[in-house]
């Protein structure tokens, strides 16, 4: 009787440790049919393009931080602008087994086997800022609206030679005609024919009526673009424009730049040549990223304006993303047709950005705490 007892007793155990094994099958079954299997604290990887940008460093800090803080490992690498290094960073980061990627790319056509292997081992890439172009293993981008940003670079630009008020709404004062140069960002990036082609959207109408005057003739991307966005190539590309083209006492009034770092490099080539001096000051010179040292040029009258993107934002639109994708779910977008990678249009959430003039800079940069006002000084 006790040993039938006993041997009910081990039937029930069994019993009920087979039906809890089965429970726990059909939950994960159930958690890998929503995409959501054993992604608590999975590896994220993150590849930034690199540290030689005040920017990438921001953008990799505050992805990593709030990563951390939903209880996501984060492997972050820079790359250094070197394709090579980013494609054995996201080999090492399949290999290791990332549930995730985020990637701005350097070049996004460069790394195409290795989303390619993203995709075989069943891990969704997000583009980040820049979209990964020609592969079909692309499933979302975070970004700000860049052909917006390039129509604030070319409104911040007839601005300063008072062509517009500061509204970009009215008319300025100013008549013209005016000699300016354009510069463009990297070719192997797709957000620089954003940039430059929102801002010849605004400019064009400008140039052909002769209100604006490229003198170089220089107006094709192609022609202007910047490799991988280097201040050093813009400075001579603008030492050169003023050696050859403006000679004999004739200036140059404007300068579209898309970025930061380049109009720092196109300052200092304006300044070896004699601008920003009482009697010749700088040219109208745009940028891009509001880094502080462009505010600084900013504040003490050297270049115009910059257009300002909260790289905050960017980074939290991007990590609910992520972690949606890793929860099963479908992340938030709001633009599903302009951004065609050559091979699929790719989701996008964009985000808004802002022209930033000395008479804001405080309101939109130190006020909302992007910097603290001892940064800028």
């Amino acid at each position: 009787m006790k040993l039938t007892r006993l041997a009910s007793v081990a039937t029930a155990m069994t019993l009920s440790v087979a039906l809890a094994a089965c429970g726990s099958s059909e939950k994960t079954a159930d958690q890998q049919a929503s995409g959501a299997a054993d992604n608590s604290g999975a590896l994220i990887g993150v590849t930034m393009p690199t540290r030689s940008s005040e920017r990438w460093i921001g953008d990799g800090d505050n992805l990593k931080k709030q990563l951390e803080a939903k209880g996501y490992k984060v492997d972050l690498q820079y790359a250094e602008d070197d394709i090579p290094t980013q494609v054995n960073q996201l080999d090492n980061q399949i290999t290791r087994g990332a549930k995730l990627l985020i990637i701005a790319s350097i070049d996004g056509t460069a790394i195409t086997t290795q989303l390619q292997s993203a995709k075989e081992n069943n891990i969704p890439v997000i583009a980040y800022d820049r979209l990964i172009r020609n592969s079909p293993n692309v499933d979302y981008y975070a970004t700000f609206d860049n052909f917006k940003v390039g129509v604030q670079q070319a409104t911040s630009l007839l601005v300063g030679l008072k062509l517009l008020k500061e509204d970009g709404t009215t008319k300025g004062d100013a008549k013209g005609p005016f000699n300016i140069e354009l510069f463009a960002g990297s070719p192997d990036d797709n957000n620089a024919t954003f940039f430059f082609n929102g801002a010849m959207s605004v400019l064009k109408p400008y140039i052909d009526d002769k209100t604006l005057v490229v003198k170089s003739g220089q107006t094709d991307f192609k022609t202007v673009a910047i490799l991988r966005w280097k201040p050093a190539v813009a400075q001579d590309r603008m030492e050169n424009l003023l050696t050859s083209t403006y000679k004999g006492g004739t200036k140059v009034d404007g300068v579209l730049s898309p970025y930061d770092g380049l109009s720092i490099g196109i300052l200092s080539a304006l300044k070896s040549n004699g601008y920003g001096t009482a009697g010749q000051p700088y040219p109208v010179v745009t940028g891009q990223d509001a880094e502080q040292a462009s505010v600084k040029s900013i504040i003490a009258g050297e270049q115009f304006a910059t257009i300002y993107k909260d790289t905050r934002k960017l980074a939290d639109t991007t990590v609910q993303m992520a972690d949606a994708v890793l929860k099963g779910q479908k992340p938030t977008t709001n633009n599903d047709k302009d951004y065609d990678n050559g091979v699929k249009v790719v989701p996008a959430q964009l985000l808004d950005s802002v022209i930033i003039y000395k008479s804001n800079y405080k309101k939109e940069l130190v006020d909302s705490g992007y910097y603290k006002e001892s940064d800028l000084q």
